[in-house]
C-alpha cells in the first residue's frame, strides 16, 4: 500500500479544499484520500471566535477542574449540546463527550473537548468537526471527482485517544466511496476456527495509517493519498457505524 503526504500552504476560510488537494497530488483512479475534518471545518468556515462566546458558570468550572479559558469550555459545551451528547469524564487537560451527531444511526462517538482544539487555527479560535460531516464528505468526493475525472473515495478524520494507552491516533468519522467495516465473521483462521465476533475497521486503520504522515503540529499536511489498498469502491456514505452500549466491551468504566 502507498501512501502520501499531500502538503498545503495555510488553509482559510473560503479556501476551494478540493481545488488545493487536486493542485497538489497527483489522484488517479481508485485512489482514497483520508482528509483532516478540522480542515475541512477551517475551510468552510466553522472555526469558532472565543471572543463572542456567553460564557456560563458551568464553563467556569470545567475551566478551574480541566485548563484552558472559561470561553473554550463554553465551546465543548454548546458542540456537545449541539450534538446531543454529555460530558461523561475527564481529566487534568480534557474532557470527555460522549455524542450522538444528526445522522448517526448505531451507537456513539467519544471525543475528547466534543472534538475541538485550538491549534492550527487563528489564535483566539477554536475549530472542530464541520457542521454536517456526511455532507462535507460527499461534497469533497464529487468535487475531486470533478477536478480530476478520476472516481475515488474519502474519508474524513479526526485523531483520538484511547483507554490507558498514551498518544494519539486516528479515527473516521465519515466515509463516501467505500465500506467502512469488513466483516470477518463466519471466515476461519490458520487453524480452521470460526470467527465469531471480529469486524475490521477499515476506515479506522486507514485514518490512522494517514495521521502518522498528517501529524498533529506545523506539519502543513490536511490530507493523504492512499493506493493500492486492494479495497473495492463501493456507494456507501455516512458516518461510520458504533455499536450500542449495551454491546460495548468498555461500558461502564466511564
Amino acid at each position: 500500500m502507498f501512501l502520501q503526504a499531500i502538503r498545503t500552504g495555510t488553509l482559510k476560510k473560503g479556501t476551494s479544499l478540493s481545488a488545493v488537494l487536486a493542485e497538489h497530488s497527483d489522484i488517479e483512479q481508485g485512489d482514497i484520500l483520508v482528509v483532516s475534518s478540522k480542515a475541512c471545518a477551517v475551510t468552510e468556515g466553522h472555526a469558532i471566535d472565543l471572543s463572542q462566546l456567553a460564557v456560563s458558570p458551568e464553563a467556569e468550572q470545567w475551566a478551574k477542574r480541566c485548563g484552558r479559558s472559561p470561553a473554550f469550555r463554553q465551546a465543548v459545551l454548546n458542540e456537545t449540546r449541539r450534538m446531543h451528547g454529555t460530558v461523561i469524564g475527564s481529566c487534568p487537560k480534557a474532557m470527555l463527550c460522549e455524542l450522538k451527531p444528526d445522522g448517526l444511526e448505531e451507537g456513539t462517538i467519544f471525543a475528547v473537548n466534543a472534538g475541538l482544539d485550538t491549534s492550527n487555527v487563528e489564535k483566539g479560535y477554536a475549530v472542530g468537526w464541520p457542521k454536517d460531516p456526511v455532507a462535507t464528505v460527499s461534497k469533497l468526493r464529487r468535487d475531486l471527482e470533478s477536478e480530476t475525472g478520476k472516481r475515488i473515495a474519502v474519508i474524513l478524520t479526526d485523531s483520538c485517544c484511547r483507554p490507558r494507552r498514551l498518544g494519539v491516533t486516528a479515527f473516521a468519522l465519515t466515509v463516501c466511496g467505500i465500506e467502512p467495516l469488513l466483516s470477518q465473521i463466519g471466515r476461519k483462521d490458520i487453524f480452521g476456527h470460526e470467527l465469531t465476533m471480529t469486524h475490521e475497521a477499515i476506515a479506522d486503520q486507514l485514518a490512522t495509517a494517514a495521521n502518522f504522515l498528517m501529524g498533529n503540529a506545523d506539519q502543513s499536511v490536511p490530507a493523504v493519498l492512499i493506493r493500492d489498498h486492494g479495497l473495492s469502491l463501493t456507494d456507501f456514505c455516512g458516518w461510520v457505524p458504533g455499536i450500542a452500549r449495551e454491546e460495548d466491551l468498555f461500558r461502564g468504566l466511564f
